[in-house]
């Protein structure tokens, strides 16, 4: 069993705090990128950060960011590693992540992951704006790579869906 120490607790709630940089509505820990944080010697951290996808290219923001916010706290040495295994899933994202992108204007990805019981066939797409279901694509990409552009034909408001991975 591993045990992670507090210094390591207030470590990764300091790391795992850092706004996304291409959805900074969103904390690196409710994206779920942020996969582990140990403390390896006095004022030195390792940090694993697991990509949205291969080749993500905010990837290189988000350890700048880490490093900056753990160096502020204090560590001098701060070594932040790419993990590209177990890949990141849009299940990595928190309840409290997919309610702020909502509250934010972009439609949340379905959970996809296994499901104990009855697995639900809503494929529907809900508008963020009024909750209609009643949506085109317009895209398969929006602003960045993991997200669509979509129109809702109730509100006719367009709208990002960040897209199941």
């Amino acid at each position: 069993m591993v045990t992670t120490t507090a210094l390591e607790e207030e470590l990764r709630a300091l790391a795992g705090s850092v706004p996304d940089p291409e959805l900074p509505v969103l904390t690196l820990a409710e994206l779920g990128v942020l996969r582990d944080l140990r403390v390896t010697a006095p004022d030195r951290v390792e940090v694993r950060l697991t990509p949205t996808y291969t080749g993500c290219p905010a990837i290189e923001a988000m350890s700048a960011d880490i490093e900056r916010v753990l160096h502020d706290h204090g560590i001098a040495e701060v070594e932040v590693q790419t993990v590209l295994s177990p890949p990141w899933t849009t299940d990595a994202i928190t309840a409290e992540g997919r309610r702020k992108l909502a509250e934010f204007g972009i439609a949340p990805p379905r959970p996809t992951g296994p499901a104990s019981g009855p697995v639900a066939v809503d494929l529907a797409i809900r508008c963020p704006n009024c909750g209609s279901t009643d949506t085109t694509l317009l895209s398969r990409f929006s602003s960045t790579a993991c997200k669509a552009l979509r129109r809702c034909e109730s509100c006719r408001e367009p709208f990002d869906h960040f897209k199941e991975l």
